[in-house]
């Protein structure tokens, strides 16, 4: 996050249009979460882009810095913006999110939360996700519940849930 926290020092806490990226994943009817630090949280691995960054290796990067999972095959999923996705962080500074979101089956790697960022990481059921998920998550997290099927058919498999 070099970037957004230079132009920080230059705006202040002023809203932003932040660019970022994050991934789904998903095995077994499960969805990977992580407690967000700031917040207390859970919510989706992924951040903020980096000049020259393709969108695919901010996504591939925040998961494995957030969780110290390589991500196998990302598949795009949709891109989320709007009102919804708007955000004031605990310090003040506001943003107006702008996520691509991929998804993905499999990933490779030993567990490892950042812990400046992520104190916990878990995959919970479909039907048992947390109730207290990250603001600028809940839509994504509802359009991949509601359109669970459409995802199946991207990640090449059928339907279980």
């Amino acid at each position: 996050m070099g970037y957004i926290m230079e132009l920080r020092k230059q705006v202040g806490t002023r809203p932003l249009i932040m660019t970022g990226a994050c991934v789904l994943v998903l095995a077994d009817d499960s969805l990977l979460l992580v407690k967000r630090t700031d917040n207390g949280t859970w919510g989706l691995p992924g951040g903020s882009m980096e000049p020259g960054e393709r969108l695919e290796q901010a996504a591939a990067r925040e998961l494995y810095e957030e969780t110290g999972f390589t991500a196998g095959p990302l598949k795009l999923f949709d891109v989320f913006s709007g009102p919804e996705l708007y955000y004031k962080y605990p310090n003040g500074d506001e943003v107006y999110n702008v996520v691509t979101v991929y998804v993905s089956a499999q990933v490779e790697g030993t567990a490892a939360p950042d812990t400046e960022e992520v104190s916990e990481l878990k995959f919970f059921g479909l039907e048992q996700l947390p109730e207290v998920i990250n603001p600028p998550d809940r839509p994504i997290i509802q359009a991949m519940l509601a359109r669970y099927e459409e995802i199946e058919g991207i990640l090449g498999r059928n339907s279980t849930f």
